[in-house]
Formats: C-alpha cells, sequence, structure tokens
C-alpha cells in the first residue's frame, strides 16, 4: 500500500484542468487571463487555477463571497449532521436497556468533549 501526503490527500486535480472555452465566459475569462499573465500562456494551457487566481487578485469580493456560503453551507450540515447523530444515539437507547444507554451516551459525550479539545 502507498503512503500519501495530507497534501496529495487534499489536493484538488480540477485546479490544474485547462480551461474548456465551451462558453461566452469561459472564452473571455480565458481569453483575459492569457492576455494579462506575466508569461506568454496560450488558450488552451489557462488552467482553473489560473483563474481563480486573477479573479482573487483583481475582484477579491466576488471570491469572499463564494469562500463565505461555502463555509455557511458546510457549517449547516455540520449542525444537520450533529442533530441527526443525536436522534440516532436517542433511537437506538430506546432499543437497550436504560443502563446500556446511560453508558453509551457517557462515551458519545466523552468524545464530543475529546473532539472540542483538539
Amino acid at each position: 500500500m502507498k503512503t500519501i501526503t495530507e497534501e496529495e490527500a487534499t489536493k484538488n486535480t480540477t485546479l490544474d484542468e485547462p480551461v474548456q472555452r465551451d462558453s461566452e465566459l469561459k472564452r473571455w475569462l480565458v481569453d483575459y487571463v492569457g492576455l494579462n499573465s506575466e508569461e506568454f500562456v496560450k488558450d488552451d494551457e489557462i488552467t482553473v487555477q489560473m483563474i481563480v487566481d486573477t479573479i482573487a487578485e483583481e475582484f477579491p469580493e466576488f471570491l469572499m463571497v463564494v469562500a463565505e456560503e461555502n463555509w455557511i453551507r458546510g457549517y449547516h450540515q455540520a449542525l444537520y449532521d450533529v442533530e441527526e447523530g443525536r436522534k440516532l444515539v436517542i433511537s437506538q437507547s430506546q432499543k437497550n436497556s436504560d443502563e446500556e444507554w446511560i453508558e453509551g451516551y457517557n462515551r458519545y459525550q466523552e468524545d464530543i468533549k475529546k473532539q472540542n479539545n483538539e
């Protein structure tokens, strides 16, 4: 089994892909990035990362709104997952005896405390 680094595991390979010029906006972005890059770049060599970098430099407000929305959606999903986990613990507790449920709930609380301390 090959061991990979954290960077390899979390790398978004889409960022390295060349942008296909299949819409008017994409054609415009590819042309704009190509013309304004510090070095000569052919149209088919403009990557998603190059466009993100250009937008981050020239229109950071746009990128911040997208990032904030993504963060908020992730936060809401986490809250939903916690609630569903709580419901699962409660439903399982009804199947077990009170003593088993209390023991499981205490382990659950300890796990939450450990995660919060990490």
